[in-house]
């Protein structure tokens, strides 16, 4: 099946456009019209509120007669938007007539043009026709393209019009794979992070032949389900040239890194530490040294014990260029698939977060008497194998042995387990379960009691 339309984008600023209709499908149009610039002029007895506002401020000029094709005089296009399919019909032909563009909304046989579903990236337009066959389909995948271009692109187009006379001068042969190789380099994401100082030393070094320099990408991949991944995080998973990665990374989300990137694991467990913290940093300034975009990717959130900050301090005395986006940390996505909200006016006005790892002589180093008091909830990370320990404690420092707890594994995934007791209880019950040895988060205080009514995620 070949289209009949031909696909233009048309520079409508200062021109007049003649939109006949008042109701809220006219001022859908009318508001892309103004985005363009355009002169609007509207015919219709009535306007609804937002044109009532539009035409007292003098963004549109309102005609309020019933539509005479004199009006369509020196007009650039037709728009015809009112609720009656007949009227509509008698406004497209009188365009024809007059040899005038039309647009019939949601009439596509009556129209000389449609308008498309559009991405705006100033000064990007992306725009997206199913030739009117299927509009809802054309919204859906505005929303993809939406979803895979970052807010601020526009500033790599405004660059590359900046710089384009310097890269002019260099050979023919040479000017497409110079600004070929800026867009698969830091430079874009150096545009994005605010940093056009080193984007021109991007640009510059690709002009004068010197070896690209690499980037480290410091991804926080959140607590499990890959739908919980940020717009950012995606866009640089598919981009990286390498990948450090977690134990805590699901296979879910490790598959979306894009295909040919290297794999390093460097995963940390209990007694298990593929590599030390060290030699990953040591590793990070390596690979980046190379000229590769280096993804490290991160269970949770790489600043919530995720231990981000050490690995960046040595980047950064480096040298190396890196940029951090956070992931939902385990606190907030488990907590929330477990239906146990961290704070609640009538519960914990205040959410601690800790580690319940063991320092090297095997103690745990809390602030118990700041933990254990009412009216506030405690996050434990790591802390299912010091569960007796931890629970003791905080009875031993003041709350009461029947204060709500619970022990969330794998939480946000599909093998998500939950189980909810108090600090006397809940070490037995962890213990009797031969099935909970994966990843797991403890929440202490009174929301926890609030999950039986609140639980979403899973059976119910």
């Amino acid at each position: 099946m070949s289209s009949t339309y031909f696909p233009i984008f048309v520079d409508l600023n200062g021109q007049p456009v003649l939109v006949v209709g008042g109701g809220e499908v006219a001022a859908r149009k009318i508001r892309l019209l103004l985005k363009a610039c355009a002169r609007v002029n509207v015919v219709a007895s009535e306007l609804n509120e937002e044109l009532s506002g539009l035409a007292s401020g003098g963004a549109i000029h309102h005609v309020g007669t019933a539509f005479d094709p004199v009006q369509m005089s020196g007009a650039r296009l037709v728009i015809a938007a009112t609720d009656d399919r007949d009227v509509n019909r008698a406004i497209a032909a009188a365009s024809e007539a007059a040899g005038l563009l039309c647009n019939v909304v949601d009439d596509p046989q009556a129209s000389r043009f449609i308008t498309p579903s559009i991405i705006e990236r100033a000064p990007i337009t992306v725009a997206v026709s199913t030739a009117g066959v299927a509009p809802v389909l054309a919204r859906r995948l505005r929303e993809r393209i939406e979803a895979l271009l970052p807010g601020g692109y526009g500033r790599v187009a405004e660059f590359m019009e900046r710089h384009r006379d310097r890269v002019k001068q260099m050979p023919v042969e040479i000017r497409r794979q110079v600004w070929e190789d800026f867009l698969d380099g830091p430079g874009p994401e150096r545009l994005l992070a605010n940093d056009e100082v080193s984007a021109v030393f991007e640009l510059e070094s690709l002009l004068s032949g010197s070896a690209p320099r690499g980037e480290v990408y410091l991804v926080g991949a959140g607590p499990g389900d890959p739908d919980l991944l940020s717009f950012r995080a995606l866009r640089l998973m598919q981009q990286c040239d390498v990948v450090l990665y977690d134990a805590l990374i699901a296979p879910e989300i490790l598959d979306l890194v894009r295909r040919d990137a290297e794999r390093i694991y460097v995963g940390k467990r209990r007694a298990k530490h593929t590599l030390p913290q060290e030699e990953i940093n040591s590793e990070l300034v390596r690979l980046a040294r190379q000229g590769k975009r280096v993804l490290r990717l991160k269970g949770g959130d790489p600043f919530v014990f995720g231990r981000g900050g050490e690995e960046i301090e040595e980047l950064a005395e480096a040298g190396i260029p890196f940029q951090v986006v956070p992931g939902i940390s385990a606190a907030n996505g488990c907590a929330a698939y477990a239906g146990i909200p961290l704070t609640h006016r009538d519960h914990a006005q205040s959410c601690i977060f800790v580690t319940g790892h063991r320092r090297k002589d095997g103690q745990l180093d809390l602030h118990w008497d700041a933990l254990a008091r009412p009216g506030q909830t405690v996050v434990i990370y790591m802390g299912r194998t010091a569960l007796a320990e931890l629970c003791g404690q905080l009875v031993a420092h003041g709350l009461p042995d029947d204060w709500p707890a619970a022990l969330i594994e794998q939480g946000t995934t599909r093998a998500q387990q939950v189980v909810t007791g108090t600090l006397s209880t809940l070490p037995e019950m962890v213990a009797a379960r031969s099935d909970i040895d994966g990843a797991s988060l403890v929440i202490v205080g009174e929301v926890v009691r609030l999950r039986e009514r609140l639980k979403w995620f899973g059976p119910r």
